[in-house]
């Protein structure tokens, strides 16, 4: 199964870029720029009964952010048998749904900062929409999603939400989850998946409208390419990030554009 953290108190597995640190029933990571407006977002969440997410609670002593604990096991990259049924991913389409609905009316303090990756995005990162719609996770890769009873249940680290539209941040998630990925760079319980089907069983357990579904194809194709430079540029930024690239990252991201461009037509049915 997935990493249950079992231990009151100590490191929890993390993506490597930000330290994580369980206390008691508490998460302890260290501040950012951006952790205030995050706080805010996470309490509007709750305010509108929204529990898939957790709660901050303010800083420690030692500066960090205060958040609580979310008990549960998280699948580690790629996506594990026991996570990538179909009944898990019309969870998960559902979980983003009530997360979209709380999340929508929210306004941003006039100081909200965003969470973004390392680096300078470069030339010819497309725009994805043209007005965001709402405040959203935008970063649904599995070590993000916290799985209860089998099930996804609640979506953790909040770092890179920020302003979106519905249809960007599903890409997002079905990039993840259907996967939107060559097969060579499937694990083995998604490598032979039907993705087209996939794809429409997320947007029916989501509830996805007629013009919302025919968006998607189009906002995942623009996010694959625009992936490939914001990661290029992360990686010539950071550390952790040319790690990533250099694991893999860099080939993966081009394989996944080209099976999205030549498997446009049948998503597109499946949408439909």
């Amino acid at each position: 199964m997935g990493e249950a953290q079992e231990h009151h108190n100590g490191p929890l597995n993390s993506n490597g870029w930000t330290e994580v640190t369980r206390v008691g029933d508490t998460v302890r990571r260290p501040v950012r720029p951006f952790t205030a407006t995050v706080h805010a977002f996470l309490r509007h969440l709750h305010d509108q009964g929204f529990e898939g997410a957790p709660l901050p609670l303010g800083y420690d002593a030692d500066g960090r952010e205060v958040l609580t604990y979310i008990p549960g096991e998280v699948p580690v990259e790629p996506v594990p048998e026991w996570a990538a049924g179909d009944h898990q991913l019309a969870d998960l389409a559902r979980l983003v749904r009530r997360l979209h609905d709380a999340a929508e009316g929210w306004v941003p303090p006039p100081d909200a900062l965003f969470g973004t990756l390392p680096g300078t995005p470069p030339p010819g990162v497309e725009p994805l929409f043209l007005e965001p719609e709402l405040v959203s996770h935008q970063d649904y890769c599995p070590g993000n999603v916290v799985f209860q009873e089998g099930r996804p249940a609640a979506l953790i680290d909040f770092d890179l939400a920020r302003p979106t539209t519905r249809v960007s941040d599903i890409a997002n998630a079905l990039y993840w989850w259907a996967p939107l990925l060559h097969p060579q760079d499937r694990g083995p319980a998604l490598h032979s998946a039907d993705v087209p089907y996939r794809v429409g069983l997320f947007a029916e357990a989501y509830g996805m409208s007629p013009g919302q579904r025919s968006q998607v194809v189009d906002a995942a194709i623009r996010r694959q390419r625009n992936s490939a430079l914001t990661m290029k540029a992360a990686a010539e930024a950071d550390p952790v990030f040319r790690r990533w690239w250099d694991e893999g990252v860099k080939d993966r991201l081009p394989r996944a554009e080209s099976w999205l461009t030549e498997n446009a037509a049948a998503l597109r049915r499946a949408l439909q």
